[in-house]
């Protein structure tokens, strides 16, 4: 007798359908909703009275915000710089912590670490704002500190100084996702073929020769991963800024963010704006990770085609 043959293939479609009816709830149709109220103008005038739209006005709303008295350029210069401080350090404090537990001579116990470092990724970056906002606040212990050592009788303004200020929120943004970044990077080089560093040390190699020929190249594809999704995490940087700075208004909003703008065009209710900086905004994203991954990744060589073969 012939058996039918049992099909399991239909179960994995079945387990994928959660994802995709989430995704296109939560992430495709409201992505498709602000294209489409980019290209009308509605807001509320007169003081919130009166409402005005929505009125189809195709790309005026994108033309106004690249005019040059909105200071868009300014407000991306300001992200990419605190993005930029705070990842330097925290790529690499995690690449040297990450190469420390995993190095099997060190024969250090990384369970206790990882728990350490993760820590202030549970944290909210409210919460760790509203506590770096005490600590260095006129004050606050980091100025008792500083003016028992200099025996100045005056705190330094942390918050008045643009680049003070920046720093500080560089620190919080580090502290908060170095240790996210470090477990990650350690699961990476965990995932080596040991046998690699062992011809490697058996060849005279140094832990330092080892860490550049071996372990970078090969966790390339996870260290492309955190350098896209940080990029991505920069661009949307809000809440750490927006307590620091109170509203982004100190010192000439020199650290306001493109999401602290789109959030000033949200609370005015002027949905036309928000939804033309929100595309330009995932433009912008969308780009700058192509470019990354584009320059990061490595790229085989065209193999020239002649007569009777390939060379």
């Amino acid at each position: 007798m012939k058996h039918k043959s049992i099909s399991y293939a239909k179960w994995g479609y079945i387990f994928i359908i959660p994802f995709f009816v989430a995704f296109i709830l939560f992430n495709l149709i409201p992505l498709v909703s602000t294209f489409y109220n980019s290209l009308f103008e509605n807001y509320k005038g007169r003081g919130g009275l009166v409402q005005v739209g929505p009125n189809f006005i195709g790309l005026d709303n994108f033309r106004t915000m690249f005019a040059p008295e909105t200071e868009l350029g300014k407000y991306f210069g300001n992200t990419f710089v605190l993005w930029i401080l705070g990842f330097i350090p925290q790529i690499f404090f995690s690449l040297l912590f990450a190469s420390w537990f995993t190095d099997l001579r060190m024969k250090l116990k990384t369970g206790a670490y990882k728990v350490i470092f993760y820590l202030p990724n549970v944290i909210m970056a409210a919460a760790m704002g509203m506590l770096f906002y005490t600590m260095f606040a006129q004050n606050g212990p980091i100025n008792s500190i500083y003016m028992s050592i200099t025996g100045k009788d005056s705190p330094y303004m942390f918050f008045d100084n643009v680049w003070s200020q920046r720093s500080v929120i560089a620190i919080i943004n580090f502290l908060m996702w170095y240790g996210n970044t470090t477990i990650m990077l350690m699961a990476a080089i965990n995932g080596v073929d040991p046998s690699l560093y062992e011809s490697a040390q058996i060849d005279g190699a140094t832990p330092s020769q080892t860490f550049w020929k071996i372990t970078l190249p090969l966790i390339r594809p996870i260290l492309l991963y955190v350098l896209i999704t940080s990029l991505i995490g920069g661009l949307q940087m809000y809440d750490v800024p927006q307590i620091i700075t109170k509203n982004g208004e100190q010192v000439q909003r020199t650290s306001m963010t493109v999401v602290m703008y789109l959030q000033k065009h949200l609370y005015s209710k002027n949905y036309g704006m928000a939804g033309a900086l929100s595309v330009i905004l995932f433009v912008v994203a969308a780009v700058l990770s192509l470019i990354v991954f584009y320059v990061t990744t490595e790229r085989e060589p065209k193999k020239k085609v002649k007569k009777g073969g390939i060379k």
